[in-house]
């Protein structure tokens, strides 16, 4: 019972923690909660070669709950734009289901590596990028849209994150407000875990990788208790983001990020 307790006052935190980061960084909850669940999991025992993807799957299935109430809380301060949201929701739709396909086809390893990989540099944009930064002076339409919302689509489900850890910065170097970025992009997030969350429902795990009460790679005591964490803290998140400056923060939370993905390269290559 002590042990379960622990655990459950570990997951508690972590949600916390995830919908706090994603209300206010706008980096979306599974940056936080890929690596707390796959350091969980292994503690608990479990391995195989499919671990990650019940990781995967399980943040994915937060995401749904998490996004859908930082999108609430957002659109009523009127921050997210709709119009960009309803242009990019599809084809970032479509490359999440790519992402579930390529997610089921992968070993534990190389998922590890693509979310230590593309960690790395999201945490170097995050800690050394400047919001002065610019690519384009809005964003892509046409061919770069089509092109560019699968894409991202896709990467964010093979690390089990919603659409900001990659949305925020894009639109942020297209000259979109960074407000209006973390908010619109908790719109993406919804895009991205519909899609996929039920394809991981679906996806058969062998049993070395499946802790307990895990339907395909999702699992549920752990989507609950961080579910119920992440409810209560995300609004307070995204009212955090519209009332101070979250750089300092932002600095901080890049270093521990950079850490977490070093370590899960680390695991991946050696």
């Amino acid at each position: 019972m002590t042990e379960l307790f622990v655990l459950f006052l570990f997951l508690a935190g972590v949600g916390a923690l995830a919908g706090v980061i994603a209300g206010l960084l706008g980096v979306g909850g599974g940056i936080v909660l890929v690596p707390a669940f796959f350091f969980l999991f292994e503690h608990l025992g479990y391995g195989g070669s499919q671990l990650m993807q019940v990781c995967l799957g399980t943040s994915l299935a937060t995401i749904i709950v998490t996004s859908a109430r930082s999108l609430q809380s957002h659109s009523r301060k009127g921050a997210v734009d709709w119009e960009m949201l309803r242009k990019w929701a599809p084809g970032i739709a479509a490359g999440a289901v790519l992402g579930v396909l390529a997610a089921s086809q992968l070993r534990s390893a190389y998922l590890q590596a693509i979310f230590g990989g593309l960690g790395v540099i999201v945490a170097l944009y995050m800690g050394l990028g400047r919001a002065s930064w610019r690519l384009r002076a809005e964003m892509p339409a046409g061919l770069g849209r089509a092109v560019l919302s699968p894409v991202l689509g896709s990467l964010s489900v093979l690390m089990g994150i919603g659409g900001g850890s990659l949305g925020v910065p894009l639109m942020n170097l297209c000259s979109v407000a960074i407000h209006r970025a973390i908010a619109t992009a908790a719109g993406f997030g919804l895009a991205i875990a519909l899609p996929s969350a039920p394809g991981f429902l679906l996806l058969p795990v062998d049993e070395a990788s499946r802790p307990p009460f895990t339907i395909g790679a999702v699992n549920l005591p752990a989507f609950a208790i961080v579910i119920c964490a992440t409810l209560l803290t995300t609004p307070f998140g995204a009212s955090l983001a519209h009332r101070m400056d979250p750089k300092p923060l932002r600095r901080v939370f890049a270093a521990f990020l950079l850490l977490v993905a070093l370590n899960m390269l680390r695991k991946a290559l050696f």
